[in-house]
Parts: C-alpha cells; structure tokens; sequence
C-alpha cells in the first residue's frame, strides 16, 4: 500500500482493490490500508458494508480517511457491483455469511462493522452470528418497518421494469437526487448512479431482505457497543424507533445531513466513528 497523502488538508490513505472467493462466487472489495508504522495497536479492521442496491463505491472517501491508522474495507455485498449473486434471493443472515467469509478470507480477526441501511441491518446479523469477533458495530439509520409499510414497501421495490425509452433510468436518477443532501454535486451523484442499474433482475433482492428482516426484534441482542447514526435521510423518522430497543447503544442524530454525507462530510464522519470505535463505550 502507498504511504498516506494529504487530501483536502486531512490525511488519506490510497485506496486498492481486490476480490476473494465466497460462498455464492467472487466478492469484489476495496480496501485502505496504513503502513504498519501507522497502524496503532488496538484498532482492529473496519468491515463497512453499504446500502441496496449500490455497492462499496459509497465508502471510496470514507475508506481513505479512515484507512490511515487502521484497515477499512468495504465489499460489495453478494448481488452488487462486481460481487457475484447468489442463486436465489437471499436473507439478511445470508449476507452476513457472506461477509464473514469475507472476513476469514481475508484472515481479519476480531473486526469492527460499519453498515448503512440495508448493510446496516447485515452488521446486526453479523454481529449475533459472531459475538465474539465483532466488537463494535456503527450504523447508519435503523430500518424498523411496520408490517404496513413493510407490505408498501415490497410493491414499490420489486423488479426494475426496462422499457426502450430509458424512463427506468430516469427514474432511478431522480430517486437518487431527490435524497441527496444539499451541496452533493451532479458529478459525486453520477459517479455512484451506474451501481444501482447493474443487475436488474437480482438488483431488488437487497431491498427485500431488508424487509424481511426483524430488526426491531433482533437489535435487543447486539451486546457489543452499539452506534447508531441517524442523517436527515429517507429513514430518518423509521431510525428514531430503536429508541429504547438498544442494550448498548445510543443513537446520534447528523443534522441537515444526508445520503452523500461519507463524500461531503468525510472527515466529519470519520472523527465520529473513530472516536466511537477507540473510544470502546456507547455513552
């Protein structure tokens, strides 16, 4: 890996790219690694998983910040960007395994997760499947459905319908938009846009795990240190319902912040996740 640079005044780590084998084919991943004069003792790697259906392009920022005293990885969950998809719609759990193959492949040890929305819910997964390996889990927005909007939801998220005339690209490009936080510019938005058209047939398998997720039901669980970041997103209101479910956690609302946050706010956000993770406590 290259020596830290500086970026906008702060220090950044170079950025690489690799892939492994897994349980449903390759998992493509990106990772930010310090030289090991950097790395201090104590700071265990940090697993960040994204949101559906996009990929670990969303963390490229955010990786090279925090990569520069500790090893951050972001994968693109089985089914999204160059990972491969498993053979049918999978669970929630069966993300987490997939990342957990990921984190014995790539011989990490204890880790730390980060997830957003949907891979928010994948870190709850992960982190009861392996109590004694995840120690710290950070997420961006609790996804808490009502079985009404769980039922809405999975009518508006089904199969992307193609038509000749391109209206499926211009709809997604306007979702896209209408959620980005003030100040996220044309080009940061169409950098990230061709991830969430790959794989159309398979594309919504993301969002429909999250929906059957429960993770009102499983939060209770998660012993570890538990934050919870809520920005002034699309789940803003639906995040504010872990209040009172979590052992030890607390949540942290971003003011005025937005989807676009980890590229406009990088180094804000990552002082608040690292001090979260060296810090050890939820307080």
């Amino acid at each position: 890996m290259s020596t830290a640079t500086q970026g906008a005044g702060s220090a950044r780590q170079a950025v690489r790219r690799g892939y492994v084998d897994g349980r449903f084919g390759q998992i493509h991943y990106r990772i930010a690694q310090p030289p090991a004069a950097a790395q201090r003792p104590g700071r265990r790697p940090l697993l960040c998983l994204h949101m559906s259906p996009y990929s670990g392009r969303i963390y490229q920022a955010f990786l090279a910040a925090m990569g520069v005293d500790r090893i951050a990885i972001a994968p693109d969950t089985p089914g999204f960007g160059e990972s491969d998809a498993p053979p049918a719609p999978p669970s929630i759990e069966d993300y987490a395994a997939a990342m957990g193959g990921l984190i014995d492949a790539l011989g990490l040890g204890e880790v730390d997760l980060m997830g957003y929305h949907t891979g928010s819910e994948t870190c709850v997964a992960l982190a009861l499947a392996r109590p004694q390996q995840v120690r710290h889990v950070v997420m961006v927005s609790a996804p808490i459905f009502t079985a009404a909007e769980c039922r809405e939801l999975r009518a508006t998220y089904g199969p992307m319908q193609l038509d000749r005339e391109g209206g499926h690209l211009l709809r997604k490009w306007q979702s896209q938009l209408y959620w980005s936080m003030p100040g996220r510019t044309l080009a940061a938005a169409a950098e990230q846009f061709p991830d969430a058209l790959r794989n159309p047939q398979v594309s919504w398998w993301g969002h429909h795990a999250a929906f059957a997720y429960d993770l009102a039901g499983e939060l209770p669980k998660v012993a570890q240190p538990l934050l919870i970041l809520n920005p002034d997103d699309d789940l803003h209101a639906h995040t504010q319902r872990a209040a009172g479910l979590l052992q030890n956690g607390r949540i942290q609302h971003l003011p005025g912040w937005g989807h676009g946050f980890l590229d406009l706010h990088t180094d804000a956000a990552r002082a608040i996740v690292a001090g979260f993770l060296d810090d050890g406590e939820a307080r």
